[in-house]
C-alpha cells in the first residue's frame, strides 16, 4: 500500500523542512500501524527562494522524495494538478507545506477509506482563527453564494487537504479544463467523502501568498466554472430595465399629453442614462469574462510546464558548488 502525499510550495523555504520533519514522523508511525509506504511529491511552482534546492537535498538524503519544478510560478491548482499526475499511490493526499494541513490527521483519513465505505476523506475548519474578520467575512460569503448559484455543492470551511483513492484520482486528472478550481472538481466528480473537522491551525513558518485581490479573482473563477447563474442575472436584469424603459416611455408619453412638456428634471435624467450604461457594462463584463474562459480553453495550452523533476536533476550551472567540486574531482 502506497501513499502518495502532494505538496505544491511557493517560497517554502522556511515551513519545508519543517514539514518533511513532521510529515516523517507520521509517515513512520503508519509504517508500523498500516504497514503503509509513503512518496513525497514536492511541487516547486516556481519559488524565487531556497526552495528548490531544499527538495533537492532531501531527494538526496530520501529515496522516498520527488519533486518537480515548473519553469515560472502557474498557481496553486496547476501544482495540484502536476502533484495528481505525477503521484504513483494507491492513495493519494495533498495538504499544503506550512503544516496548516496536520498529517497527524492522515492515520483517521486512512481508516476511513479502508472501511470501504468512503472513496475520499477531506477535511474543513470549524473556526477561521488567526485570520483578518474582513477575509474571514467574504469567505464566508463566497461559499453561501456559489452554494446558491451552482448545484455543485462546495462545503464552507473546505480545505484541498483530503486523502483520496486511485479512481478519485483519475477521475480528477480526466478533467483537463485549464481554468481548475479543485474545490469544485472534487466535489463534481462525486464518489462518498467523509468530512473531518478540525479547528483552524496558524502558519509554522513564513507568510501567507494569497492576498485579498488573489482570493477575489479565485473565487470567481470558481463562480465562473460551475455556475451558469451570473449570464442567467445579466439576462434578468436586462429585461427588467426594458420593461421599467417602456413604463418610463408610458409615463412620460401620458404626462406630456395632460399636463404639457417642462424642460425641467435633467439632473434625474442624467441619473438614469448613469444608470442604465452601468448595468449594461456589468452585464456585457460578466458575458466577457465567460467568454474570456472559454478563450483560454481553446487555445489549449498546458498547465504547467515542468523545468526540473528528480529523474532529470539541475543543469551543471544550477547544481550547488560544493556537489559539482564532488563530482569534477
Amino acid at each position: 500500500m502506497l501513499i502518495s502525499l502532494i505538496v505544491p510550495c511557493y517560497n517554502e523555504q522556511e515551513a519545508l523542512p519543517l514539514f518533511y520533519q513532521e510529515a516523517s514522523r507520521v509517515a513512520e508511525a503508519m509504517g508500523r500501524s498500516h504497514g503503509a509506504e509513503f512518496e513525497f511529491v514536492f511541487i516547486d511552482d516556481g519559488s524565487k527562494d531556497d526552495t528548490l534546492n531544499i527538495m533537492r537535498a532531501l531527494h538526496e538524503r530520501d529515496a522516498r522524495v520527488r519533486y518537480q519544478s515548473f519553469s515560472r510560478n502557474f498557481g496553486k491548482e496547476a501544482g495540484i494538478w502536476a502533484g495528481l499526475k505525477a503521484a504513483r499511490g494507491d492513495y493519494v493526499a495533498m495538504l499544503d507545506a506550512d503544516l496548516q494541513d496536520p498529517p497527524s490527521l492522515l492515520p483517521e483519513m486512512l481508516d476511513a477509506l479502508l472501511s470501504g465505505e468512503y472513496d475520499c476523506a477531506a477535511t474543513r475548519r470549524t473556526t477561521r482563527k488567526g485570520e483578518p474578520p474582513v477575509r474571514s467575512f467574504f469567505a464566508r460569503m463566497f461559499y453561501r453564494i456559489i452554494n446558491k448559484m451552482s448545484d455543485t455543492e462546495i462545503v464552507d470551511g473546505a480545505r484541498d487537504f483530503r486523502l483520496m483513492t486511485r479512481q478519485m484520482v483519475d477521475a480528477i486528472l480526466s478533467m483537463g479544463e485549464y481554468n481548475r478550481f479543485s474545490k469544485g472538481i472534487f466535489s463534481w466528480v462525486g464518489f462518498r467523502t467523509k468530512w473531518l473537522e478540525y479547528t483552524n491551525v496558524e502558519r509554522v513558518a513564513g507568510t501567507t501568498k494569497w492576498n485579498f485581490w488573489k482570493l477575489f479573482r479565485y473565487s470567481i473563477d470558481g463562480i465562473v466554472g460551475f455556475s451558469t447563474a451570473p449570464l442567467a442575472l445579466a439576462a434578468f436584469v436586462g429585461v427588467f430595465f426594458c420593461l421599467a424603459a417602456f413604463l418610463g416611455i408610458l409615463f412620460v408619453v401620458v404626462r406630456a399629453l395632460l399636463f404639457g412638456d417642462p424642460t425641467n428634471g435633467w439632473p434625474s435624467l442624467v441619473c438614469i442614462l448613469l444608470l442604465c450604461s452601468g448595468v449594461q457594462l456589468f452585464c456585457t463584463g460578466i458575458v466577457g469574462v465567460y467568454l474570456s474562459k472559454t478563450y483560454l480553453e481553446t487555445k489549449r495550452r498546458p498547465i504547467c510546464i515542468l523545468k526540473e523533476t528528480e529523474e532529470s536533476g539541475p543543469r551543471a550551472d544550477q547544481r550547488p558548488q560544493s556537489r559539482k567540486n564532488e563530482e569534477e574531482g
